[in-house]
């Protein structure tokens, strides 16, 4: 690879997971509202100011950016792809008793913590979004090995989520973003879309149900049809959060997405600036790092 397409894919994987961080703070505020209490409070809500149910700071994160950053720990600290590390950052997370943890989250992590048992077994209520929201690591240190995207992906997601959709919904958007990142057309995008929709029609969103709720599918149905219906990165989060429901969790999906899709240029240097500058650093050096990791591992 050429220095150019290096900078290229680095600074596309860098927008995907600021643009992760800047979804996650500005939904955080909209979490648990409905499009019409959000219209009736803020209008449209465009700016990352904190509030919401968890009382947040402005610029402070949730558990979906917290989780990536202790996924890339994990796998920078050990060098390469350990489960068992992983489980043991979330663990580690989970006892500085952070603002937001779900409740399939915290089961999952609780089991590890007593059994030693890294996987969860094959559960019905467990087709949340909690294992999609914190995969964005995972594509970025299999980018150049894409075989090992699947057997990754599914390893993280297991420790708190063992169900069909979440799987398919983890390893579809794993997919595009590391499609996205590459530069690839978006035939190759909607290519993917479809066969998830094929293998699993609940993914269905046209027309746009209208729910954003955790529920994997609506998760996964709200972020699609914000991604595919704007023509900007600010635009798509805007339109992803302004639908309520698990706003922080939608929101960083769509900003996953529009990040790597737009460009690192495209993120309003205003949330930017907004961000908590310490994850914002942690984030640029995870980057490179989980690059640089994949390339050599």
């Amino acid at each position: 690879m050429t220095h150019l397409i290096e900078k290229k894919i680095y600074q596309r994987a860098l927008a995907a997971y600021l643009g992760l961080a800047c979804g996650d703070a500005l939904g955080a505020t909209l979490e648990f509202l409905s499009p019409q209490q959000i219209r009736q409070r803020y209008g449209v809500h465009r700016e990352i100011c904190g509030g919401g149910w968890l009382n947040l700071q402005a610029g402070q994160v949730t558990d979906d950016t917290q989780m990536c950053l202790a996924i890339g720990q994990a796998i920078i600290a050990r060098q390469g792809w350990d489960i068992k590390a992983i489980a043991d950052h979330f663990l580690a997370w989970m006892q500085t008793d952070p603002p937001d943890i779900g409740n399939t989250v915290r089961r999952g992590i609780n089991r590890y913590r007593d059994t030693g048992e890294l996987f969860s077994l094959p559960l019905p209520d467990a087709a949340g979004n909690g294992a999609c929201m914190r995969n964005l690591p995972v594509a970025i240190f299999s980018l150049f090995q894409p075989d090992r995207l699947a057997e990754y992906s599914l390893q993280q997601s297991h420790i708190t989520h063992n169900h069909p959709l979440s799987d398919a919904a983890v390893l579809s958007f794993g997919r595009i973003t590391q499609a996205l990142i590459l530069g690839r057309d978006m035939m190759v995008v909607n290519a993917e879309i479809s066969a998830l929709i094929s293998a699993h029609p609940q993914f269905e969103f046209k027309p746009y149900p209208g729910k954003a709720s955790a529920y994997i599918v609506e998760t996964v149905q709200t972020v699609l049809h914000c991604f595919l219906n704007t023509s900007s990165f600010e635009d798509c989060l805007i339109a992803t959060v302004n639908q309520g429901g698990d706003a922080d969790t939608t929101g960083a999906l769509a900003g996953m997405l529009a990040g790597a899709h737009y460009g690192l240029a495209a993120i309003p240097e205003r949330w930017l600036q907004a961000l908590d500058q310490q994850v914002v650093r942690e984030i640029t050096a995870q980057t490179r790092e989980l690059l640089v990791l994949g390339q050599s591992s």
